[in-house]
């Protein structure tokens, strides 16, 4: 069984920068994607970025070049740094794992971006 959790988020001002961490624990496999999503109020879950691999990263490209992903294979983190926020990123994120082809989800964290 892997359990997902997230911490960093938080209320900022647009243009401000936040950091979302989440720890996973059980069996998680260096082969193991993990990343982020994000649900907005009435609308659906999107993902936001995902490392599949050490070499294979993937964005929305609504946050290219403001949001970076990083893992930790060692300690089995996963990290989204948010430069720039703007109030449209405001949602639930939601740390997301795929362990041999079983997905994972996070309890989500709120962040909000005001004007």
């Amino acid at each position: 069984q892997v359990q997902l959790v997230e911490s960093g988020g938080g209320l900022v001002q647009a243009g401000g920068s936040l950091r979302l961490s989440c720890v996973a624990s059980g069996i998680i496999y260096s082969t193991s994607g993990m990343g982020w999503y994000r649900q907005a109020p009435g609308k659906q879950r999107e993902l936001v970025a995902f490392v599949s691999s050490p070499t294979t990263t993937n964005y929305a490209d609504s946050v290219k070049g403001r949001f970076t992903i990083s893992r930790d294979y060692a300690r089995n983190l996963v990290y989204l740094q948010m430069n720039g926020l703007k109030p449209e990123d405001t949602g639930v994120y939601y740390c997301n794992a795929k362990v041999l082809q079983v997905v994972y989800w996070g309890q989500g964290t709120q962040v909000t971006v005001s004007e």
